[in-house]
């Protein structure tokens, strides 16, 4: 069976599964609990707890299963599996690289460790005003769609009434993103601001990031430099100059 607990609120939905899963859990208790969430929110955030006594799916369920995950695509923000089980464990991990979202598995015993994940963010976005038309936009850690929407709020309003701007980059500490639809909302963002772009500093310390710095130049038509994280105060100097 399926049991959304009581504390599931808004869009995080807790739930364990126990005995034997069927359709009827599916179609009874979990599709209509997610599609509450969606109807009020973007995307929602799954915990799953996968108990001892957990036994399997029965063909309705896996199919159900599959459904879920197909017509909620790009609902699920964030999702974490708690279980002891060896080959629970081995199907999540195998899962996760297929998944548009941050697929986490922790031990039973890492039960609030799990809760912990998925109610916090694990990424940031600070813009700084580095005086005259250069701006900084520092990436830490792996970003979710909601940091991109104050991220343009913040940039909107440290930008003004300006009609150009330099920009840096800071990748330093940059981890990616937490799924599709982050990086969807990284090039929304982008897109919203190029056309007043008159320059891009980049520094970071991988080499798909000089790739993109490349492509960007040749694409947008502007002038970037991608610079090693040694060499900051120099991508802010090559920025500044001019």
């Amino acid at each position: 069976m399926i049991t959304v607990h009581k504390n599931s609120d808004g869009a995080l939905i807790e739930v364990e599964l126990s005995g034997e899963v069927t359709s009827a859990d599916y179609t009874n208790t979990l599709v209509p609990a997610i599609e509450a969430a969606l109807s009020e929110h973007d995307s929602v955030r799954l915990l799953v707890i996968v108990g001892h006594e957990f036994k399997g799916y029965d063909l309705g369920a896996a199919w159900e299963d599959t459904k879920l995950g197909l017509s909620h695509w790009r609902g699920f923000d964030r999702a974490a599996v708690v279980t002891d089980k060896g080959w629970v464990k081995t199907s999540a991990r195998l899962a996760a690289p297929l998944m548009p979202c941050p697929v986490q598995v922790f031990e039973m015993a890492e039960l609030e460790e799990a809760r912990r994940w998925i109610r916090e963010s694990l990424g940031s976005i600070h813009i700084t005003d580095l005086g005259g038309p250069c701006v900084q936009i520092s990436l830490l850690g792996k970003l979710d769609p909601k940091e991109y929407e104050q991220a343009e709020a913040d940039l909107d309003a440290t930008l003004g009434d300006r009609e150009g701007f330099r920009l840096l980059i800071d990748l330093r500490e940059f981890d990616g993103w937490q799924g599709l639809t982050a990086l969807a909302a990284h090039f929304r963002l982008a897109r919203g601001h190029v056309g007043q772009l008159d320059r891009a500093a980049l520094v970071g310390d991988k080499a798909w990031q000089h790739m993109a710095q490349r492509v960007g130049s040749h694409v947008l038509g502007t002038r970037t430099q991608f610079f090693p994280p040694d060499e900051y105060e120099n991508a802010k100097a090559w920025l500044m100059a001019g």
